[in-house]
């Protein structure tokens, strides 16, 4: 909380409430899913928010040396009404990746995070519908989770 006592601004630093669950349940771990409830917005994510540099290359490994994994994830997420989130993408190809030929792929291994998401209604988080709701979206998530847990397996393993 913000001391308020000699400040004009008397609103909290924090306009939400969040949450997240987790294979172990800290905030470190990823392949996680978000709750964000705010003034401003509401939505749920699953994420690999900022994975560490060695699972964020072998993600970006992945992508190029098994497209087709990459690609079928993707239109899993498609026909499920998902769409991998570009926000904060690199705006040139990293390092070892420059050579990437196909636009759809040259795009992904641009990302620093790979994330979907679900805005919420804010008129449903009082309703015992809310939780139906999220169970629907981290099942239609799962396509992400699943393939970012294979590579998270092997880049522990290198």
């Amino acid at each position: 909380n913000r001391d308020v006592r000699f400040s004009k601004d008397k609103r909290p630093y924090n306009r939400h409430l969040s949450a997240i669950l987790s294979p172990d349940g800290t905030k470190m771990e990823q392949g996680v899913f978000y709750v964000h409830i705010g003034l401003e917005r509401c939505f749920a994510g699953v994420a690999w928010w900022q994975p560490a540099p060695e699972l964020l290359q072998a993600m970006r490994k992945a992508i190029v040396t098994k497209p087709s994994a990459f690609r079928a994830m993707v239109s899993s997420l498609k026909k499920a009404g998902l769409e991998l989130d570009a926000e904060d993408r690199l705006k040139r190809a990293p390092r070892g990746f420059e050579d990437v030929g196909d636009e759809d792929l040259a795009q992904a291994v641009r990302n620093r995070h790979f994330v979907v998401r679900h805005d919420i209604d804010p008129a449903t988080i009082h309703s015992p519908a809310l939780v139906d709701d999220l169970v629907d979206f981290t099942l239609r998530a799962k396509p992400l989770l699943d393939w970012g847990r294979a590579i998270q397996g092997t880049a522990v393993a290198a």
